[in-house]
């Protein structure tokens, strides 16, 4: 099973809570399932570039003229989005590890995001019965693993939690409905006292997570032969 690893997070691990959550998912995973094969991307380490003209026409200006041609610079403007979306579609576990900035996404995760799903590099479409489209997956990511922390604690449902929101959004468009959290919410130590706690349970979490689709790995894999 391979697994692809994004990390939205600047901060060293000893600083950071969703870091440490990935630490522990990581760990569970490959003891559990040490046949996986882990591809982990730090964003920072290899930065996206924001979606600009050239790239946006040579990815969705075929979609909306199918005899359009780009140009060399515009080809050359997808670079990082083509090598990413090789990652991406050969992945079949997706994990996210990444804090909560301004009750969103960090924009290096999102400007990832507007590279990665393009048409035809990570999804199709193609006509819907009746008229329309439907969108055909080029990839075979069954399931989302979440692994965040923010300093606020949010209910399911929260208006303020644009977060979850946008991801589940984004990769619900695509076909990928299972998503999985490990959230440590509430670690801003001014404003709740059980800060620790409520980071031992995402972890317990994150452990849970990672035994999940170790499961899920051993029960796709070949029975050995004798």
């Amino acid at each position: 099973m391979n697994i692809l690893h994004i990390c939205a997070n600047p901060k060293p691990v000893e600083e950071s809570v969703s870091k440490q959550l990935s630490a522990e998912f990581m760990s569970e995973l490959v003891q559990k399932y040490p046949d996986a094969e882990l591809n982990n991307v730090d964003l920072y380490q290899d930065p996206p570039p924001f979606l600009d003209y050239p790239a946006f026409r040579a990815l969705w200006m075929p979609l909306m003229n199918p005899g359009y041609a780009p140009t060399k610079a515009e080809k050359n403007a997808t670079a990082y989005a083509v090598r990413h979306a090789e990652l991406f579609n050969a992945a079949d576990v997706l994990v996210l590890t990444l804090p909560m900035w301004n009750f969103s996404v960090p924009a290096i995760l999102k400007a990832w995001i507007d590279q990665v799903i393009a048409p035809n590099l990570t999804f199709a479409f193609e006509p819907a019965e009746g008229g329309g489209f439907s969108v055909k997956p080029l990839h075979h990511i069954r399931k989302i693993v979440l692994l965040v922390s923010s300093g606020g604690a949010y209910q399911e449902g929260d208006p303020r939690d644009a977060l979850t929101a946008e991801i589940s959004a984004v990769f619900g468009f695509i076909g990928i409905n299972d998503l999985t959290i490990a959230w440590a919410d509430g670690q801003n130590a001014l404003g709740f006292q059980d800060h620790a706690e409520r980071k031992q349970t995402a972890m317990e979490a994150a452990v849970e997570a990672a035994e999940e689709v170790a499961e899920m790995a051993l029960a796709e894999a070949p029975a050995a032969t004798v």
